[in-house]
């Protein structure tokens, strides 16, 4: 940002292109250009920093990427300890579990009558076809069984980060693929996965049958936020990557005002955030809102390094950052983020009760 109004950038030297290139070299090629080429180079780089630097790293999710397969690439970086905690749309949970209890999903086609598609009872994603009957009805069966087996563990409420940790228990003991699922994996390596919109994906939708059937104990997303806002302010370094925008995004972003504007423990935000994004920053709608505007919420610690906005779409870029990572850095141990979450939570009670 020192030399951003001074011509000392680095010559623009037209790279080479070659057969066989590995991943490093793509992504360098990409830094020796523009546009977004280069920021998906800077995203690379930004996440490898995150990586080395022992940062606490959120995910976040939104659309459905897991239906079109992205689910084991996240398993791959969790396994790999370079994501620490995930905040995603239901959907994304929701389409996950089809892969583990091996329920169709299918390439499909995205110029087609819709209508004949629902007389045929195959629902689209795009160009992804899943079944009516054969997947979405066999989820709700599995999802509203399980609900029912484990609220009656909780003596009073719990998260949606809770439920995750449920669901994928039982995806990783009970599914024929457990492998095939970021769910499992979260579960297995205690990654929380928080849902804040719960109620807008089919993980909602089965919550009502259930409550005719008086089940009594439901997902509290306003632990969501303690729990989210616990993990920040434990952390020495923190940062995340988010995949498109929408509640994910704000909700992992808003850790840093719950410390600053509401809590007032801590200033500053996280210090790492990169976005992949299609979505328009003038529009006002906070998946379009720059990483920068966060700065005056106290989001970031700073608008002028250490975050980078891609205009891309997530299911091109984020394969590219993954496989350079994974190529670039080390494995790292697990933090287990859910095991530590409610004494964490009980710890910022004490402290904003004795600050009051």
């Amino acid at each position: 940002m020192n030399n951003a109004h001074s011509f000392t950038g680095k010559k623009i030297e037209p790279p080479l292109i070659s057969k066989n290139m590995t991943i490093t070299q793509l992504v360098d090629f990409f830094g020796s250009t523009g546009y977004n080429a280069r920021r998906l180079f800077e995203a690379a780089n930004i996440m490898k920093e995150m990586i080395d630097s022992g940062c606490t790293i959120c995910l976040t999710l939104a659309g459905a990427l897991t239906p079109i397969g992205m689910g084991n690439t996240i398993k791959t970086l969790i396994e790999s300890g370079f994501v620490d905690w995930v905040v995603t749309t239901g959907a994304n949970v929701y389409h996950d579990l089809h892969f583990a209890y091996d329920l169709p999903v299918r390439q499909g086609h995205f110029q087609v009558d819709d209508d004949v598609l629902f007389s045929k009872q195959i629902v689209r994603i795009y160009d992804v076809y899943i079944k009516e009957v054969g997947t979405l009805q066999a989820q709700d069966i599995i999802v509203q069984r399980e609900v029912k087996k484990f609220e009656k563990n909780f003596t009073k409420s719990y998260s949606t980060a809770d439920m995750s940790h449920k669901l994928g228990k039982a995806a990783f003991e009970n599914s024929p693929n457990p492998k095939k699922s970021f769910l499992a994996s979260a579960f297995k390596n205690d990654v929380p996965v928080f849902i804040p919109a719960i109620s807008d994906s089919s993980i909602g939708l089965n919550m009502l049958p259930l409550i005719f059937e008086d089940v009594t104990r439901f997902p509290n997303v306003m632990l969501d936020i303690a729990e989210s806002t616990a993990i920040l302010w434990k952390s020495k370094v923190s940062g995340g990557i988010e995949l498109g925008g929408g509640v994910p995004k704000n909700f992992f972003q808003q850790t840093g005002p719950a410390l600053y504007q509401i809590l007032k423990l801590k200033e500053g935000g996280h210090d790492y955030v990169i976005q992949i994004t299609d979505a328009r920053p003038d529009t006002g709608g906070l998946s379009g809102a720059t990483i920068q505007e966060g700065k005056s919420w106290g989001k970031i610690k700073t608008s002028h390094r250490n975050n980078v906005i891609v205009y891309g779409d997530s299911s091109i870029c984020f394969p590219i950052i993954c496989s350079y990572v994974l190529s670039e850095c080390k494995k790292r141990p697990r933090k287990r983020l859910y095991s530590k979450k409610n004494g964490w939570v009980e710890e910022m009670k004490k402290e904003y009760l004795k600050n009051k």
